[in-house]
């Protein structure tokens, strides 16, 4: 009984704390460092931009064409063409001859993964910095200036992720997925930058020292999700990690059930698998400052199984009182804070004062009428949370099931290219 009081009250009281934890350390950041615009530099570093691709035949013209004309005056284009099996390839290369000098191209074959071509592409490059985008994706104009301000201010920072916006808005997931990349992605990063540690850079936008890369033996190939492997790779060797929200990157998301559960099921298996790869965290007081967002991780794993294993004590129960009149008792009556009670109706309202709260930041990267993806909020805790919550108990167990040390190669995502207008 007490064991079922204990599950009951942490699925009903960790996201509420953690929407409150959120709120308050995103309006931190957003009064004290957002608001403020970066003074111009004296002098802009060279940058290089590299464009890891597979099988990109449909978007990587176009993604070129969004970098011809950036507001910086020194960088270059590298496109790491990594096994593409489609026309990838002769695309690159014919764009290679008509930009001559500024792009360039480095073909890795076969396939051995993101992680290894980005390395390859790194290696050839010039920059001081290097910014590290999807093949799918279009930044702003003025997102390297933005990225170089922290750089050149702050030798100590090893890399800056950016903002992602969601491009293709056509459908519900596409929708909800707005006020997702506001309220949770974005606040989340904010609220961990004010702490001084974030969990992940985001791997559609992250922007890194190139001296930072080399030391810490740049991208390792045997983790799911590079990102965040090279988040901590970084901060364990103590470069500082930093969020820039006015750096935009439109992305595209899943738009299919099956799409997004993949997605999220990768993000699981790669944050469990860096979890395990770096638990030595614990052993030297000087990472300290890491712990919290380990235990903040940790805490989110647990959250799932508790609300897994609410969720199928729940139904068993009342599968039982139904057919068999078996009585429940008051051990049923513990699993009302899953129910649209009051409970639910609280954590409905926190996470509606989040995802307005998120939106309105997030207004002046948007336009005016982005307040009317906030209705679309309401679906969030219905859909997402069971959705997110299944995803992590799969990718725990993937982590668990596969061998250490393999390399990971390339899977197309679901991009919801059948879709966007």
């Amino acid at each position: 009984m007490i064991f079922w009081d204990i599950i009951s009250y942490f699925v009903f009281l960790h996201p509420l704390y953690m929407s409150f934890f959120w709120l308050i350390g995103g309006l931190i950041f957003f009064l004290r460092w957002e608001k403020k615009a970066p003074p111009e530099l004296a002098s802009y570093p060279p940058f290089s931009i590299i464009v890891p691709a597979h099988n990109e035949e449909t978007h990587i013209a176009r993604t070129i064409e969004n970098l011809k004309d950036l507001d910086y005056p020194d960088y270059e284009v590298i496109v790491a063409n990594d096994g593409s099996t489609d026309n990838t390839r002769q695309i690159v290369d014919e764009l290679v001859k008509k930009y001559s000098g500024w792009l360039k191209v480095v073909h890795v074959s076969p396939n051995g993964g993101k992680a290894r071509a980005t390395n390859a592409a790194v290696l050839f490059s010039r920059g001081h910095f290097v910014l590290v985008m999807d093949a799918d994706s279009l930044i702003e104009k003025d997102v390297l200036k933005y990225f170089a301000w922290h750089f050149v201010s702050l030798p100590r920072v090893g890399a800056v992720t950016g903002n992602p916006r969601v491009l293709n808005r056509t459908t519900l997931l596409g929708k909800i997925q707005v006020g997702e990349y506001s309220s949770i992605i974005g606040l989340i990063k904010r609220t961990q930058r004010v702490l001084g540690k974030v969990l992940t850079v985001s791997g559609v936008i992250s922007a890194f020292r190139r001296s930072a890369l080399l030391e810490c033996g740049m991208y390792d190939a045997d983790t799911v999700t590079e990102d965040i492997d090279m988040t901590w790779k970084l901060q364990k060797k103590f470069w500082d990690v930093r969020y820039e929200p006015r750096a935009l990157c439109w992305v595209l998301v899943p738009e299919t059930i099956r799409g997004l559960f993949m997605q999220r099921v990768r993000w699981a298996q790669g944050g469990v698998e860096v979890l395990r790869k770096h638990y030595t965290v614990w052993h030297d007081l000087r990472q300290r400052r890491l712990w919290p967002v380990y235990t903040e991780y940790i805490m989110g794993i647990l959250w799932a199984y508790s609300l897994a294993a609410f969720i199928l004590f729940w139904l068993c129960s009342n599968i039982a009182a139904y057919f068999f009149q078996f009585d429940t008792g008051p051990l049923a009556s513990t699993l009302f804070p899953l129910l649209p009670r009051k409970t639910g109706s609280i954590l409905a309202l926190v996470c509606l004062i989040q995802f307005l709260t998120s939106v309105s930041i997030d207004i002046r990267y948007e336009n005016k009428y982005a307040l009317r993806y906030y209705f679309w909020a309401v679906w969030y805790p219905f859909v997402y949370w069971i959705i997110s919550a299944v995803a992590i108990i799969v990718g725990v167990y993937n982590v668990f099931i596969r061998r250490r040390g393999v390399s990971v190669t390339w899977q197309s995502p679901d991009r919801g290219l059948h879709t966007l207008k």
